[in-house]
């Protein structure tokens, strides 16, 4: 028996002492339990748990087991708790066997020990104490190791060593740990080993409501179609509880908090158990409300207890519940006459399915009216005009006028049955002027080659399709390659202008092709149309006749006179057939002695060969050559023949040695002649400008001064002044400085030399008082200034040199052998002459 005194709310350990054996229920229930410290239960084996047995021994002994009661009082319980001074907790045994005659065959299971998470305390707070049956005898020392107390998280739990009460030091939380399992030992004071089996402690932590519901997101976003059915589930949304599993503290519960326009009222429904969002109103409709926002809660105990909520916005889907309506009944458009692709006009609906969506985007199509897929309606590029064009070319002559009837749809089947929209659309067809047209577009006519010029070929004309129109076609050739073609302009008559050749290059497969255009003409005054224009073609078939005569296709052939192979000759005749092939040939009556020609087995070419050897040279032959209509031609062919045997032919080493010596010394003659007048060149002008003075005669000795080269300023010297160089005894042009522009003086006039002689002394003296006004003329009256080149000299004074004065003791002798310049110097210093 177990008093109920000191025990918490929650789960307690019962030591409970089974009477009976077997499956029979003990008669003995609970006596006085309101009354009374002390409760009597009935265990039956099928009450214990798997493991827990009650059994008998060899020796007749009983072991007791453990039962594990869940005690829940409530608030008028007289056994609840008080406040009030702790009451001792339950004593843990470690599992032994009784004295008696039987053995244990197995170890007792220590039940778990249960602790509510969050409690306040106060801590440490005892759970249970663990007692050895050998504390009886001698001291035991308890200890416990385990996750919780010696190992991390540490400290959680302790155990007096000496009492061995557990107790836990502070509020635990199953969030982070659901279940501790620590390991009790028990050993002797002093003794080494253990005196029990450790014994396992199995701590649960008891789940608290602490931790609220949490939506996996806080917005959900979801869509569903217009008009879906009631009670489809068209999302989810999910909270989890980190609180125990199973729990009701765990155990969440949904609801829709606000719905947001509110009506259709309640429209949408959750599933309080899954979360699942369904529809709860057959009224929705995208085009009165595309969205609704809504508040979902969650809250765990079944819905009772904490709470969170989150927001969800449904975007409802649109369907094609409404179908494209024409704006307009009917429409009217125009279009020229023979335009394809043309936009006749544009039609528009309205539709009112959500925009650029295929329950949006129209589609029109031509139910009738459009016999022969004359016209083509497409859709714009805004999903909803219609656009009407040609598909062919319309005829202003055939119909002027065309009525459709169009229908319009959507691209993507309608939701509901609905009515469709039509319109009729009125097409006029505008006349324009159309080209006149040749009938055939290509005619074919054949003609011989040989006709006559302004022969008539044809009439090749053309009718105007505009039959409303007054007007007039003219003709004329526009394409005439070979210029051969004339058309009269009104009657469209086809003449030849000048000859046809069938062999001419314009001649293509014996036909020639000429264009011929005509152009109309309205007669009415006022009329605004421009001139159409149409072609057509003329093939002419060119007849062949025999107008060509057979030519050899070579003009010179070489071959050895000994044992020369036959030479095939190519025979052509640009004449067609029945004109050309075969051919025959013959040879002039002198030339059949040396030469023989024949045809070959085709009649195509002519085998030549020669007859008898000739001598090295060129040889003229003439072939008659005739066609197979009797037309022939004479054609000039030039043997060339060496001297060589069979088919190696060789002549040019005979032709360079008589041609290459004179070629060879014309050349080296040319090349001299040029050197000889190159050099010739050169010697006249090298002797033309070596002139010598005038005055300068060789051998000539005159006591005059002579005027030597003076030759000025240098390139580093220009400090002078040029104008005072002169050219006196040369009568040359004065040297005009090169760095100033020159300027001429005016030169007297000088009077002639008179016929007369009596005028000679007037003539002298008009002549020197022109040269006294002459400045050019000399003497010369003016300050030359030059260059103060400083005092000093690199070479010393110059005082050491005898004057000129003192030259008796000179000897000038050798003056003599200077030759007739210096003989009158030779004499003055020399004493060749008295002084």
């Amino acid at each position: 028996m177990l008093r109920h005194r000191g025990i918490e709310n929650g789960i307690f350990l019962l030591l409970v002492q089974v009477v009976s054996w077997g499956s029979q229920r003990e008669l003995v229930g609970c006596q006085s339990c309101e009354q009374s410290d002390t409760f009597t239960f009935s265990v039956t084996q099928a009450d214990l748990h798997q493991g827990q047995n009650i059994r008998k021994g060899s020796k007749g002994e009983r072991s007791y087991p453990r039962i594990l009661v869940q005690y829940n009082p409530t608030d008028s319980h007289p056994h609840r708790r008080q406040p009030g001074p702790q009451s001792s907790p339950a004593v843990l045994e470690f599992p032994r066997a009784l004295s008696g005659l039987g053995r244990r065959k197995r170890e007792w299971v220590v039940p778990p020990i249960s602790v509510s998470e969050n409690s306040r305390g106060p801590y440490p707070f005892m759970l249970v104490q663990i007692q050895s049956s050998h504390g009886k005898r001698e001291k035991i020392l308890y200890s416990i190791s385990g996750p919780g107390a010696d190992q991390p998280p540490v400290g959680i739990f302790t155990i007096s060593r000496t009492s061995g009460w557990l107790a836990v030091t502070q509020s635990l939380d199953r969030e982070e740990t659901a279940q501790y399992r620590l390991l009790a030992t028990a050993e002797a004071e002093g003794n080494s080993g253990p005196v029990e089996q450790p014994m396992e402690l199995i701590i649960n932590v008891i789940d608290q409501n602490d931790n609220k519901p949490v939506f996996t997101q806080g917005h959900y976003q979801g869509s569903v179609l217009e008009g879906s059915a009631k009670g489809l589930e068209f999302m989810k949304v999910t909270a989890t509880d980190a609180d125990e599993p199973g729990n009701a503290n765990a155990d969440v519960r949904y609801r829709v908090l606000s719905q947001r326009p509110a009506e259709p009222r309640n429209a949408f429904f959750i599933n309080p158990v899954t979360g699942g969002l369904q529809v709860n109103s057959t009224q929705l409709d995208r085009e009165k409300q595309a969205q609704y926002d809504l508040v979902i809660q969650a809250a765990d105990l079944e819905g009772e207890g904490m709470q969170s909520s989150c927001s969800v916005t449904v975007k409802i889907l649109d369907r094609n519940d409404h179908a494209p309506k024409f704006l307009n009944t009917s429409y009217t458009g125009s279009v020229p006459e023979n335009t394809v692709g043309a936009e006749i006009l544009r039609m528009t609906v309205s539709d009112e399915d959500e925009v650029h969506s295929p329950n949006w985007a129209s589609r029109y199509t031509i139910i009738s009216g459009n016999e022969g897929g004359v016209f083509n309606v497409s859709t714009g590029s805004d999903g909803l005009q219609g656009i009407l064009t040609t598909a062919k070319g319309l005829d202003f002559e055939q119909s002027r006028q065309w009525s459709l009837l169009v229908v319009v749809e959507n691209e993507v089947p309608f939701a509901v049955p609905l009515l469709t929209s039509t319109a009729t659309v009125t097409v006029i067809v505008k006349d324009l002027n159309e080209p006149p047209v040749f009938l055939p577009e290509e005619k074919v006519i054949s003609k011989s080659e040989d006709l006559p010029v302004d022969s008539v070929l044809t009439h090749y004309t053309a009718t105007d399709p505009d039959t409303a129109m007054n007007q007039t076609i003219s003709y004329k050739v526009l394409s005439d390659l070979g210029g051969w073609l004339t058309i009269d302009e009104v009657e469209g008559r086809v003449s030849l202008r000048s000859p046809m050749d069938r062999e001419s290059p314009f001649i293509t497969e014996g036909k020639y092709k000429a264009v011929i255009q005509a152009i109309d003409h309205d007669a009415s005054p006022d009329s605004r149309q421009p001139p159409a224009t149409g072609t057509g073609t003329l093939i002419i078939e060119v007849e062949d006749v025999n107008d060509n005569g057979p030519s050899v296709q070579q003009t010179h052939v070489t071959l050895c006179n000994h044992n020369p192979p036959p030479v095939l000759l190519s025979v052509s005749d640009p004449d067609g057939p029945g004109f050309s092939s075969p051919f025959r040939v013959e040879l002039p009556q002198p030339l059949r002695n040396h030469w023989t020609v024949r045809m070959n087995e085709t009649k195509t070419g002519i085998i030549l060969s020669m007859k008898t050897a000739l001598r090295q040279g060129d040889y003229e032959l003439v072939l008659r050559v005739s066609d197979s209509g009797g037309f022939s031609q004479d054609n000039t062919l030039r043997a060339e023949v060496c001297d060589c045997t069979g088919s190696d032919i060789s002549c040019s080493d005979v032709r360079v040695a008589g041609f290459a010596l004179p070629a060879i010394l014309g050349i080296v003659g040319a090349i001299l002649f040029l050197i000889l007048l190159l050099l010739l060149v050169l010697l006249t002008r090298r002797r033309s400008s070596v002139t010598k003075e005038a005055l300068l005669q060789e051998e000539e000795v005159r006591d005059d001064i002579y005027c030597y080269n003076e030759e000025g300023g240098g390139e580093e010297d220009q400090d002078f002044d040029i104008s005072q160089l002169h050219r006196v005894l040369d009568k040359r042009a004065c040297v005009y400085r090169d760095d100033v522009i020159p300027t001429f003086p005016v030169t007297p006039a000088y009077r002639p030399l008179p016929a007369n002689p009596e005028d000679i002394g007037n003539f002298i003296e008009e002549n020197l008082n022109a040269a006294d006004r002459d400045p050019s003329a000399p003497p010369y009256d003016s300050l030359l200034v030059f260059d103060y080149e400083g005092a000093g000299s690199e070479v010393g004074s110059l005082s050491s040199l005898q004057s000129g004065s003192s030259d008796g003791n000179q000897d000038y002798h050798y003056l003599n052998q200077w030759g007739a310049p210096f003989r009158k110097l030779a004499d003055m210093y020399g004493g060749g002459e008295e002084d």
